[in-house]
């Protein structure tokens, strides 16, 4: 088995679902994100991770202590991994921002990387957490699964800019479902998405691309958030 990074997003809150914009403020598990992450917790912990490593948001961070009980590892916290920050737009509905900042949102359908006033870009968050992806990577051993717990908006962008794909495909990849995860493992000498919104725990792939990437990747280490589904925003 090649090095794993779980990338997995927190339970549901009362934010998600009233369909208020949450970014970097500072909400809390409901009852059914509890029982999400428990639940998810209780599946992910068969992959025995070496770490826990989580944005140090609140609603991410009892979803992390949810695996940790379970696994007796600490939660090493990371403020690279919080949301994308949507400044003065957080709290509002779908609706609200549509009515306050119509040019905004204008623009963001027509596919450009907004800022909200006092936000930042999904650029921005992109390049930090996919940092904090790197530093954990670069820490990582032989064959060790960590699990990453963060946001919806954030993993998407931050995943996207870790795998070195150009911008303008980032929308390509949907949203995260509350307790959903993507599964990132090396291949071809480099780090795959092999699992992409999932709530089921990874099986190997059956294929023959399958088969050509492993033979030659482990030759080559021989020798060196609106809404509880698809909350993109």
């Amino acid at each position: 088995m090649s090095r794993r990074i779980i990338v997995w997003r927190h339970g549901q809150t009362d934010w998600n679902i009233g369909g208020r914009l949450q970014g970097q403020t500072d909400t809390l598990l409901n009852a059914t994100g509890r029982a999400q992450a428990a639940e998810s917790a209780s599946r992910l912990a068969v992959l025995e991770p070496a770490r826990i490593v989580s944005s140090d948001l609140q609603r991410a961070s009892a979803t992390a202590a949810a695996l940790s009980r379970i696994v007796d590892l600490p939660v090493e916290t990371d403020p690279r991994l919080r949301e994308v920050a949507f400044g003065e737009r957080e709290g509002l509905t779908h609706q609200e921002i549509r009515e306050r900042y119509p040019e905004l949102e204008a623009r963001f359908k027509k596919g450009e990387d907004i800022v909200s006033p006092g936000g930042e870009t999904h650029a921005a968050a992109g390049a930090r957490f996919s940092a904090a992806l790197s530093d954990i990577a670069a820490s990582m051993e032989r064959d060790q699964t960590v699990v990453v717990v963060a946001h919806g908006a954030v993993i998407r962008v931050g995943i996207c800019a870790f795998i070195g794909l150009p911008q303008e495909h980032w929308r390509s990849f949907g949203g995260f479902s509350n307790s959903c995860w993507a599964v990132l493992q090396e291949g071809f000498s480099r780090w795959q998405v092999t699992e992409w919104n999932a709530g089921n725990l990874p099986v190997p792939e059956m294929s023959d691309d399958a088969a050509s990437s492993g033979d030659g990747e482990e030759d080559e280490r021989r020798d060196p958030d609106f809404g509880s589904r698809g909350a993109t925003r």
